[in-house]
């Protein structure tokens, strides 16, 4: 992959949402919640006031309606500023 996030941005690959079914009916895709959790795929440097605490391959969660989703190579991503994960696992 060759992307390198910039400053206090990191690279999320989020978790796949899981499959629920209600009494035999299946939820579609569009109905289903967004996962909270994902793993950290790349990190930036960090700024001069904010040293980067997360590492690649940390599994961590984030906010609801943090970051920004982008599609690299077919696969989903999120990109975030480390002040939006919330807690690494």
């Amino acid at each position: 992959m060759n992307i390198k996030p910039l400053a206090d941005r990191v690279l999320i690959k989020p978790a796949a949402a899981e499959e629920k079914t209600v009494g035999g009916i299946i939820i579609p895709d569009s109905a289903k919640e967004k996962p909270l959790k994902g793993e950290v795929v790349a990190v930036g440097h960090g700024t001069k006031d904010e040293e980067m605490v997360v590492k690649k391959g940390d599994s961590v969660l984030y906010g609801k309606y943090a970051g920004t989703e982008i599609e690299l190579e077919s696969e989903k991503y999120l990109i975030m500023r480390q002040s939006d994960i919330l807690a690494i696992i």
